[in-house]
């Protein structure tokens, strides 16, 4: 899970249009959230390496996961035509964030 987050976090910053895709456009700071959620994917993805502070990268991650959840839904509002991925896969990645949200509250509890 943590080599996960720390990847597409980075890809947050080497390919930032790739997720802007995703970002709802009458949401503001566009750019600026797609670099700040990526920070924080790196940072609480490197976080859940280190024992004491998986609490808090768990915790971390379930708050950027719920703050994130808005691009899934207006990927699935576009049915994927933002992405150019079918209305399938769009509508997926909204019960997939809860497994995610799942996982991460499981290492949340991790010692």
């Amino acid at each position: 899970m943590s080599i996960f987050y720390i990847n597409v976090g980075i890809k947050h910053f080497t390919d930032p249009n790739w997720f802007l895709q995703i970002y709802p456009p009458f949401l503001p700071f566009g750019l600026a959230a797609v670099y700040i959620s990526g920070f924080f994917e790196v940072l609480f993805g490197v976080m859940l390496l280190i024992p004491k502070a998986r609490f808090y990268a768990g915790w971390g991650l379930i708050m950027l996961l719920i703050a994130v959840f808005p691009a899934n839904i207006y990927l699935a509002y576009t049915n994927g035509a933002v992405m150019n991925i079918s209305q399938g896969l769009a509508y997926a990645r909204l019960p997939i964030q809860g497994v995610f949200i799942w996982l991460a509250y499981w290492h949340s509890k991790d010692d």
